[in-house]
């Protein structure tokens, strides 16, 4: 059975529209995969600081105590992607770009030497392999126009790390009247059942 991590990051939690999303996923896997689940909201990482980033840059036997609690909180993030085979990040549209919360996630599981290297050619990335699956919730209708900034931050981060193989699910304009948010939600509902049916 293939390891499923579900991110989810909606501030209004299980009412926000990429929430659904998330459920529609987990209804339409249920008992084809095992997921673990992880609300980066309620997660609560901070901006990433020069303390923390200094003690990734510090051999573990040589950290102090407060760096190796530093690193820890990076070095269990990344533990979990590596222990999973398909990453599922279901996400709002906030301010045309990611939440800020999933940026203080990103922040910790993009590591050089870690999750990808440099090399001569450019950044390789070390977590080869796996899937990404995107929920994206959107007010407005941005997808493959000038103002959607999240697809490919999210596509450029995660291919970093070694993640290529993308899939993305858009439900947009969800804030147009509550007709285009049931066409939209069900669009994607119908996405995903079919995607979940290739896993």
């Amino acid at each position: 059975m293939k390891k499923v991590l579900l991110l989810t990051s909606s501030i209004f939690g299980e009412n926000g529209n990429s929430s659904q999303l998330a459920g529609y996923f987990k209804a339409a896997t249920e008992g084809k995969v095992a997921i673990t689940e992880k609300d980066l909201i309620a997660l609560g990482l901070p901006h990433l600081e020069s303390a923390e980033m200094m003690s990734w840059m510090t051999a573990p036997a040589e950290r102090s105590a407060e760096q190796a609690e530093l690193a820890a909180i990076s070095d269990n993030l990344i533990e979990e992607i590596k222990a999973s085979d398909i990453v599922v990040l279901a996400v709002p549209l906030y301010n045309l770009g990611i939440p800020s919360q999933v940026k203080a996630y990103f922040d910790r599981i993009a590591r050089a030497g870690v999750t990808f290297k440099y090399t001569e050619n450019g950044p390789v990335g070390l977590l080869e392999g796996k899937k990404l699956i995107v929920l994206a919730a959107r007010g407005g209708v941005y997808a493959g126009t000038e103002y959607d900034s999240q697809t490919p931050h999210i596509k450029t981060l995660m291919g970093l790390i070694g993640i290529t193989d993308q899939s993305f699910i858009y439900a947009e304009g969800l804030n147009m009247g509550e007709e285009p948010k049931a066409k939209a939600l069900a669009a994607a509902k119908a996405q995903i059942e079919e995607l979940a049916g290739a896993l």
